[in-house]
């Protein structure tokens, strides 16, 4: 199994063949429109921006299952990510990322690579431990998804490279994305 084996939904409901993909740099993220990280996507536009020309894509899967923080319909949340971020890059449809429910994606996603501890570097990081702990402790068993804008760094050959939690900006990444383009 790879990760051109799935086929998943746009935010439209047109099926998308990942295989499509092939060749290209991608990095697989879990959005919402009504949480702290959700300025992320102006970094993940500015990286689409700078590297699609290279060979980047990114996808992102909005979810609505961490604190109902993405409660819009497939264009409401589209609109929001346009209008408020210049969102470009490719939105899909909504759905869970972890437990019974998740995307086959995003359960194959977190078997390659699992939870390895939010970005010590991000002040941010102790603050999202305490309150997941205090109020969804569920969530920080196992390796499954944390919360939003995990992001996934997938080669051009399709191996899942490096699980980046939501603690680590995406402008960080960046390194990594070159080393692959």
């Amino acid at each position: 199994m790879s990760i051109y084996d799935f086929k998943v939904k746009t935010n439209k409901g047109e099926e998308k063949n990942l295989a499509d993909y092939k060749g290209k740099v991608l990095l697989i993220v879990n959005t919402a429109s009504k949480c702290g990280f959700t300025p992320q996507f102006e970094g993940l536009q500015k990286l689409y921006t700078k590297y699609q020309d290279k060979g980047l894509e990114i996808l992102g899967f909005p979810c609505n299952q961490f604190a109902e923080q993405d409660p819009g319909t497939a264009e409401e949340i589209q609109t929001f990510c346009r209008r408020n971020y210049g969102v470009s890059f490719q939105i899909f449809e909504k759905g869970d990322v972890r437990g019974e429910n998740a995307q086959p994606l995003f359960k194959y996603l977190t078997e390659q690579k699992g939870f390895k501890g939010f970005d010590k570097d991000n002040p941010l990081s102790a603050k999202l431990t305490e309150t997941l702990q205090a109020n969804f402790p569920e969530i920080m068993q196992g390796d499954g998804v944390k919360w939003n804008f995990t992001k996934f760094l997938i080669d051009r050959e399709g191996n899942v490279v490096e699980r980046f939690e939501p603690t680590k900006e995406p402008s960080a990444i960046a390194p990594e994305i070159e080393k692959l383009l």
